[in-house]
């Protein structure tokens, strides 16, 4: 069985990087515009994960969201943006955290002026971002999603990517460039919205700098009824409960050599 700690994390080029994310992220989509860096996870010299870090598409709304020991917001060059991850089935447990925490040693070491990160994760289409509270993110907005839709041909696309200018998602949704607004687009398209959260997490590497924003408990998601795993509508509270009981089943029916003693049960999902 593979093991998390064998695992590599190096960058790679933008092009390799862009055909993993489009075969194995879930929207099939990779962020374009402005300058990144692109991590790959490997296991036995075979490529299994990607983490995308760039910058984030629209600067103003994040912009004072971390401030220096100043009490200053940090400039924009002092942050990034993980925009995508993507991972296959083939890697163990937990692979997702750790390359997360390599990858952040690696910027720490050798881009010492950025000092924090920000990511989003999409509890409309795919999960709540367990992942992120796993690897020591602050959880700072959970907020209705007002981005996302659907065409009646089963499209799904963001607004903010439709108007930053991507022309092949323009012409695959039917959006008339110079010639229509986007509301006007919505309506004549009978676009519909997709029903779900978003949430914002941030991580701190620069530990002088601070939040300036909120920083919420765990226990919001469930509160604001914004839980989802792997694409499926469910609590933090209903994932923990069905993790004891399959630990426990598995203790009962596979008893360990020690006598079957229950293991002791982390926080992880």
């Amino acid at each position: 069985m593979s093991d998390v700690k064998n695992i590599i994390i190096k960058v790679i080029p933008s092009k390799v990087a862009n055909e993993f994310v489009k075969k194995n992220h879930y929207s099939g989509k990779v962020v374009m515009g402005g300058n990144g860096v692109h991590f790959g996870a490997f296991l036995n010299d075979m490529l299994h994960g990607v983490m995308s870090f760039g910058n984030p598409l629209d600067k103003r709304k994040v912009i004072g969201l971390v401030h220096t020991k100043e009490n200053k917001p940090c400039l924009w060059n002092e942050m990034l943006e993980l925009n995508r991850m993507a991972f296959d089935s083939f890697l163990p447990k937990n692979s997702e955290s750790r390359s997360i925490a390599i990858a952040i040693k690696l910027l720490k070491k050798n881009a010492p002026h950025i000092k924090w990160i920000l990511s989003f994760s999409d509890a409309t289409q795919c999960g709540d971002g367990v992942i992120y509270r796993a690897s020591g993110f602050h959880l700072t907005g959970i907020k209705k999603n007002t981005e996302m839709f659907v065409t009646d041909e089963g499209v799904r696309f963001s607004g903010i990517g439709l108007r930053s200018g991507a022309n092949n998602l323009k012409k695959q949704v039917g959006f008339i460039s110079g010639q229509e607004t986007f509301n006007n687009f919505i309506k004549r398209k009978s676009i519909t919205p997709l029903v779900g959260f978003q949430l914002r997490y941030i991580y701190i590497i620069d530990k002088s700098c601070h939040l300036n924003t909120n920083d919420l408990p765990f226990s919001e998601i469930d509160k604001l009824n914004a839980g989802m795993y792997r694409g499926e509508k469910i609590s933090v509270k209903e994932r923990k409960h069905k993790s004891v009981i399959s630990i426990v089943n598995d203790a009962v029916i596979n008893p360990s050599e020690e006598g079957g003693a229950v293991p002791t049960i982390t926080h992880h999902d």
